[in-house]
């Protein structure tokens, strides 16, 4: 029988390889630890570890305050910051300032970190001192009891670190990080409103204020761009605070600088409204345009009778508690008034992303709305490479019955501005059923006063229009690739197979299915590549012809997925079927492309040439580029002069933002043949209210004033960086 006996590794060791990445990462957060131990360190040696300091005379010489200022004790600016007041909050100010000071160390490094946390603690402490000293001389009760307050920790500088930090991360965890701080800050000043809050208050603004310094960039205020998603997650993240803010004003009520809550409040009545909230906070989840609606009419409503309420208590005499204390319903109805007004311009602004109808309202406008018939429709018939995107839900359906109600075809469309936009060509039988249903589509909407164009259609629906003496003009090229003989042999494919070869050797893989089905570790990657997209460029998502990751999650679209060994998403694709007659998909058309701008550099070469071998090898004829739009803008003809320019102009201010025309050139690299798309219209007096439309269409809720400001910006932005 043997015994194994273990030795202590010596000087020359290896250490295993999580205590080697542990000993890597507190080397890299000597600021943080040297705080950190500090605490421990004056704690133990003041015995403050385990006596409280705040029943010690010891407090009115290292805490600081008003007085402690107006007494001249200076130096407990510094002292304050390595307390606590009694044994137990050691562990939320040391381990607070573990976490947000080592992670704000890991993303700003040790000089930056050590300004943005001093410094953030000594304006937080000063800037609440100060307002303190001048409300002192007020009748304000909150303010003469919190004046007289000494307080001791170092948070304001954590949270100040913190707040800097946020300048380090990408849109949109950026803006998430800066919601949650600012939110926590202000809530936590009005509901509760003790003297660490107003200096976490100025922390916090002064974190967020010096971090783009610290990182070299100015500080420029903007209110954040969000995609439909996050629009979708801020406005049920604020119904969620809603309704944990009743509960917790129910069960600990507060005393802030509004003055005491009353403890008089229903439980049911609580209960019934936080339930409320979290409903509605579960349906704007999940884009419901009903919810949104019943939103904002709550939102109104509340808004109004807080108003009211909060007029009547201010006019109102204060009541006494049964324990003789002041209480009032102002704190309460000011702060619900707050929430209710950011609760309701949140919806209104962010409008465009609660659009998702019921099963019930699609039932109730099946005549002309019916997406489940335009489906079996195309996939009974076939369609375009256009076709599949007429199916989204943001679209409307114009069914085409014969005699005895049964459908014969559809055109998919959209109205902004006075005219219906068809998307793509029509769907029927043949040729001549087409023509039928593209006469009765336009006859119906002539009836309503709605100018008719059919824009992205191809060569058969601008023939029917010259036909019927209508316009066509030429809007786009459309990059098909031929999938049969496809082999990325010879010179003109190298940039491909570098792409290719290159993936290979770095560990990145393509992967592809269907979004909704992968692991939802790479659906959150996905939709932070989205939204980091979205919100660099500084206008909403685009719509219409140009989905996003919602769209991508349809069930019958399959994505590509570029990611490496440690699971990393590099870059995605998304691919919508073609159909052929009786259903069978024979090709695919790309719609959404993004990349994560510090990854695998060649992603989009690399996930193109992937998903078309994988599309030859399942059998598919083609792949379709699609035609950028506003990437080209027709032939300069007299009668599409007008649009043309519109366009053209559009084009060229959304190019540094969205980089069609640069996509256009990228996609000669596959050698594609162009297929041709044509706007056809009614004639030229229509062009003006149609281009309208079109900029509608493709951007909802922007003007052209904000497609131009953000593409100066844009073009500011790199001519900064190119120097």
């Amino acid at each position: 029988m043997s015994t194994s006996v273990r030795v202590p590794p010596g000087p020359g060791a290896v250490l295993p390889p999580p205590l080697a990445r542990a000993g890597r990462l507190l080397g890299r957060i000597p600021f943080t630890l040297a705080v950190v131990g500090a605490m421990v360190v004056v704690g133990a040696a003041t015995q403050s570890l385990w006596s409280p300091l705040r029943d010690r005379e010891l407090l009115d010489s290292v805490a600081y305050g008003l007085p402690a200022l107006q007494e001249g004790r200076w130096w407990t600016l510094f002292t304050g910051a390595f307390f606590a007041l009694v044994p137990a909050q050691y562990v939320p100010v040391a381990g607070g300032a573990l976490l947000l000071i080592g992670w704000s160390e890991l993303r700003l490094g040790t000089g930056r970190v050590a300004v943005a946390s001093v410094g953030g603690h000594l304006v937080g402490v000063l800037a609440a001192a100060l307002v303190l000293l001048g409300l002192t001389s007020t009748s304000w009760d909150w303010a003469g009891r919190t004046a007289a307050v000494l307080d001791v920790g170092f948070s304001a500088g954590a949270l100040c670190a913190c707040a800097a930090a946020t300048a380090t991360l990408r849109p949109p965890w950026r803006g998430r990080l800066r919601l949650v701080l600012v939110l926590y800050a202000v809530l936590a000043l009005l509901y509760v409103g003790l003297l660490w809050d107003l200096e976490h208050l100025f922390a916090v603004v002064t974190g967020l204020v010096i971090g783009p310094l610290l990182v070299g960039r100015r500080p420029r205020p903007a209110l954040p761009t969000f995609t439909r998603h996050e629009w979708r997650i801020v406005a049920s993240t604020l119904f969620v605070v809603l309704a944990a803010v009743r509960v917790l004003l129910y069960v600990t009520p507060s005393d802030g600088p509004l003055g005491a809550t009353t403890r008089d409040a229903d439980a049911f009545g609580v209960l019934v409204g936080a339930a409320i909230s979290l409903a509605l906070a579960w349906g704007l989840s999940k884009g419901s345009h009903r919810t949104w609606g019943i939103a904002v009419a709550l939102s109104v409503a509340a808004v109004a009778s807080a108003a009211v309420l909060l007029t009547l208590q201010l006019l109102a005499p204060d009541e006494l508690g049964a324990d003789g204390q002041v209480v009032s319903s102002v704190p309460q109805l000011a702060v619900d008034l707050l929430l209710w007004l950011l609760q309701l311009s949140v919806l209104v602004v962010g409008r465009s992303a609660f659009r998702a109808g019921s099963r019930a309202q699609a039932r109730a406008h099946a005549t002309d709305s019916d997406r489940d018939t335009a489906v079996t429709l195309l996939e009974t018939h076939g369609g375009t490479t256009m076709s599949w995107m007429g199916t989204w839900p943001g679209n409307r359906w114009f069914i085409h019955r014969g005699p005895g109600s049964e459908p014969l075809g559809y055109v998919a469309y959209q109205v902004h501005r006075g005219a219906a936009i068809a998307l793509g060509d029509p769907v029927g039988a043949d040729a001549t059923a087409r023509a039928a249903v593209l006469q009765a589509f336009a006859d119906e909407q002539d009836a309503r006063g709605l100018q008719v164009c059919f824009f992205s259609v191809t060569q058969e629906v601008a023939d029917w229009g010259t036909r019927h003496h209508r316009r066509a003009l030429l809007v786009a090229q459309e990059a098909v690739i031929d999938l049969a003989q496809l082999d990325f042999k010879g010179k003109s494919w190298q940039s491909v197979r570098t792409a290719l070869n290159r993936a290979a050797k770095e560990g990145v893989t393509y992967r592809e299915g269907r979004l909704a089905q992968m692991p939802r570790h790479l659906v959150s990657q996905v939709r932070a590549l989205s939204e980091l997209w979205v919100s660099d460029k500084g206008l909403p998502e685009m719509g219409f012809t140009l989905g996003g990751v919602d769209e991508a999650l349809d069930p019958e679209t399959v994505v590509g997925l570029a990611v490496d060994e440690a699971g990393k998403v590099h870059g995605v694709t998304s691919w919508l079927p073609v159909h052929s007659p009786g259903g069978e998909v024979r090709g695919w058309t790309l719609d959404l492309m993004r990349r994560l701008p510090d990854g695998f550099r060649p992603v989009t070469e690399f996930l193109i040439a992937s998903a078309c071998l994988s599309f030859r090898d399942q059998g598919a004829s083609l792949a379709s580029l699609s035609g950028a739009p506003l990437a080209h803008a027709g032939d300069s003809t007299a009668e599409g002069a007008t649009l043309e320019r519109l366009l053209d102009q559009l084009g060229q201010a959304m190019e540094p933002l969205y980089g069609f025309r640069s996509l256009e050139i990228f996609k000669q690299k596959f050698r594609p043949r162009h297929e041709p798309v044509y706007l056809v219209f009614t004639d030229e007096a229509a062009l003006p209210r149609i281009g309208l439309a079109l900029t509608s269409a493709y951007l909802p809720d922007a003007s052209l004033r904000d497609v131009a400001r953000a593409g100066l910006r844009t073009r500011r932005d790199a001519a900064q960086s190119s120097r």
